[in-house]
């Protein structure tokens, strides 16, 4: 091979993947590798050392697999989830949890462990939380930072940075330290329409040292991303990846907002830019709607200028949980072990196999007859949109004696509704407060199902796009690769160029009244299960 290439980083809550693209958008190789998940309770972490080791193998195996020498990768660009990593002088990793092992560096971003700090933070009733729907959640950044103040003061006080994961990864490639505009504006409260944090927010809260110490620790040099960074990519860092020196690497962006640029941009299919939602669903479910003005959703976060389309304000909702959801749903029942062995034998995941035994039972057209009486809904980690609830929990009613791989297959698509049912909510949400929903472009591992996208349709009555690439994300990342690359002069022009839409799931009409009688049992379980936890904590 000796043409031009761009590489896409995607780094997730198990995986790190690398895509390898060129310059229209045809994926040449991708690969992955595993990171290891760390639980204690609501503690979730990491360790930022295993996940650099994952970036390094997924990046030399997909360069390989596409037959890549080291200079025809031109331009690099990363995604991550939103966890935080919390590195001493030099990047060496603090511990960030109670059991002290120095090597878990990173509080992943489902980490609720800071849910109290995160309801006090919203009493102070601050001007900016306007500009994360008006509720500052546990799952971003400065509640976890207080926590860390409040519960870990050595490791706070010893911090050298306080990072967004993808920020790390920037910083660990290039040896800068430069933020990029989405992860400050989404997770910290930057407020980038007036180019600024606001110091009394956080002297409010009890981090008033970060503000003294002009925020340093956690971004003073904001940059949009896509934009190159230093040098490029440093010496060691090259060393590690098997690539070439100086290749540019670009400031980056969440790992959703990474999806929304792979895909809302795609010239033909339903809807357009400014009145599709993009759908990313993997182990959380996030959704993204631009706007050219500011509007404000009560339960979503944002607005927030420049996080995802440059010049455009983002509104930012989603499920906590829902690949993960679905799979914690699974493993509840009693049939799940023999399905894992079943799909196990079949190289494939229980999740994977039961979608494909409901299709082969009729799929989404057979909806009713393969859920029966079961109505699931799927707040294992409380509801992020639009209710703004980080303690709300599952419920599962309907519940019989069948105990059959019938009754399994039934409840993972009862589960498949409720995942629907939520981004409903959502969208119903979005368009009470203003926001134009056309149409959904869904992204991300979860999302991959024939099955899936057609009872998201079923469920929302929105037509579902389908991008013609199987890896969103990545391609969103290499995006970003080529705009610092100078391949294409803006991320608008590199959507346009590189992705496109391979087709839709409409919303089936036969389905229709059966998917609103479950919706509107859907809320009532919801209110019920609200109620349940009012009364028993009065108790």
């Amino acid at each position: 091979m000796s043409t031009e290439c761009f590489l896409g980083i995607d780094v997730g809550t198990a995986s790190a993947r690398a895509g390898v693209f060129d310059a229209a958008g045809t994926l040449l190789a991708a690969a992955a590798s595993g990171i290891p998940l760390h639980r204690n309770g609501q503690a979730v972490e990491q360790s930022s050392a295993e996940i650099w080791t994952a970036v390094v193998d997924a990046v030399r195996s997909a360069v390989a697999e596409a037959g890549a020498q080291d200079d025809d990768v031109r331009g690099i660009g990363f995604d991550a989830a939103c966890s935080l990593v919390v590195v001493g002088p030099g990047g060496e990793p603090l511990a960030v949890g109670d059991a002290g092992d120095g090597s878990r560096d990173v509080i992943v971003w489902m980490d609720h462990r800071a849910t109290d700090q995160a309801a006090r933070i919203n009493r102070t009733g601050a001007d900016v939380l306007r500009y994360v729907g008006g509720t500052m959640s546990p799952e971003m950044q400065l509640p976890k930072v207080l926590w860390l103040a409040e519960h870990s003061p050595t490791t706070f006080r010893q911090a050298w940075q306080f990072m967004d994961l993808v920020d790390y990864l920037t910083w660990r490639a290039t040896g800068s330290l430069a933020r990029s505009t989405c992860t400050v504006t989404c997770k910290w409260t930057y407020l980038p329409h007036e180019d600024r944090f606001d110091p009394s927010f956080f002297h409010a809260i009890g981090l008033g040292s970060i503000a003294d110490e002009g925020f340093a620790r956690i971004g003073s040099d904001i940059v949009p991303g896509g934009t190159p960074l230093a040098s490029g990519l440093s010496s060691p860092a090259a060393a590690e990846l098997g690539l070439a020196a100086g290749t540019p690497v670009a400031a980056g962006l969440i790992d959703a907002h990474a999806g929304g640029i792979g895909t809302i941009g795609a010239p033909g299919g339903p809807g357009g830019v400014m009145t599709r939602m993009a759908y990313v669903f993997g182990t959380s479910a996030c959704t993204m709607t631009s706007t050219v003005d500011p509007t404000f959703v009560p339960g979503v976060w944002g607005p927030y200028l420049t996080a995802m389309v440059p010049g455009l304000w983002l509104n930012e909702g989603g499920q906590s949980a829902a690949g993960a959801a679905l799979d914690r749903l699974v493993e509840l029942h009693p049939m799940h072990a023999a399905v894992a062995d079943l799909a196990a034998a079949q190289g494939t995941t229980p999740i994977a196999w039961l979608a494909e035994q409901a299709e082969a039972r009729g799929g989404a057209a057979a909806v009713a007859a393969l859920v029966g009486a079961v109505h699931v809904v799927p707040e294992f980690l409380g509801n992020r949109a639009p209710f703004a609830d980080p303690d709300a929990l599952a419920v599962i009613a309907g519940l019989g004696m069948d105990a059959s791989i019938e009754g399994l297959i039934g409840q993972y698509v009862a589960g498949l509704c409720g995942v629907g049912y939520g981004a409903k909510q959502i969208i119903r949400a979005l368009r009470d407060g203003g926001v134009p929903v056309e149409a959904l472009v869904v992204s991300g591992g979860a999302g991959r199902s024939p099955l899936t996208r057609q009872l998201l349709a079923d469920a929302t009555g929105l037509p579902v796009a389908v991008p013609a690439t199987t890896e969103p994300v990545l391609l969103g990342a290499a995006m970003l690769g080529t705009v610092a690359a100078g391949r294409y002069p803006t991320i608008e022009a590199a959507m346009t160029a590189m992705s496109r839409i391979a087709g839709a799931h409409q919303p089936d009409p036969t389905t229709s009244g059966w998917h609103q009688s479950r919706f509107a049992a859907f809320e009532t379980l919801q209110r019920a299960a609200r109620t349940v936890r009012d009364l028993t904590r009065a108790g």
